[in-house]
């Protein structure tokens, strides 16, 4: 997934010579907390936010160019910037949004926490099920049932608890990709489960080739 495709389009923008206090007004009645500042062109020179725009008032700020953050001063994503970008970096910038800009440095959208939330809350519908079918389809010449048994044997070196194949099986086409992350204990423990179960099954078919 792109940048692009995650954005929201339909985003509150700002000009500096634009007032603080009917850009307060504006931000209060649209509900956002962020807005990019442009020029005539759309092309981003600033960033402002709810906390600056407080901040403006209290001290008598009349313009949005006395308050707004520098665009060296920002951090935004491209179009064609894997969307990943922007989850990494919202977070570890502390950022309610990011802006997105085509390649001529015009914002063309931003990409909100909300928006980040709702792409991964999607992400964890999907079925386990699904993942296996690409692994199945990745290690060529392997059969479902192959995978299954692998993953219980798996999850029993794991918990240490005994289940059945066939009870197993079930629990793959019901689980859903966020219920099988928070039952391993994270995403990467879940990958290192579905690496593990790649590897018992090439090891087993290697097994019965030599014998």
């Amino acid at each position: 997934m792109k940048a692009k495709e995650m954005m929201d389009k339909e985003f509150m923008y700002m000009s500096k010579n634009d007032e603080i206090d009917h850009v307060s007004i504006k931000m209060e009645n649209s509900r956002k907390l962020t807005s990019p500042v442009v020029d005539d062109k759309m092309k981003l020179i600033g960033w402002v936010t709810s906390l600056d725009i407080t901040k403006g008032l209290r001290e008598n700020k009349k313009f949005i160019s006395e308050i707004m953050h520098p665009k060296d001063k920002i951090k935004y994503v491209y179009e064609n910037d894997p969307a990943s970008l922007a989850v990494i970096e919202t977070p570890k910038h502390k950022l309610i949004s990011i802006p997105v800009l085509d390649d001529n440095d015009v914002v063309t959208g931003v990409i909100g926490s909300f928006d980040i939330v709702d792409t991964l809350s999607s992400l964890y519908e999907v079925k386990i099920s699904k993942l296996y079918e690409a692994l199945e389809k990745e290690l060529k010449g392997v059969s479902w049932q192959e995978l299954i048994e692998a993953s219980a044997l798996i999850n029993r070196r794991t918990t240490g608890k005994r289940i059945k194949i066939e009870d197993y099986e079930i629990n793959i086409k019901n689980y859903t990709f966020g219920e099988a992350i928070w039952e391993t204990g994270g995403l990467e423990r879940f990958f290192t489960g579905l690496v593990s179960v790649g590897e018992i099954v090439i090891a087993r078919k290697v097994g019965k080739s030599k014998k």
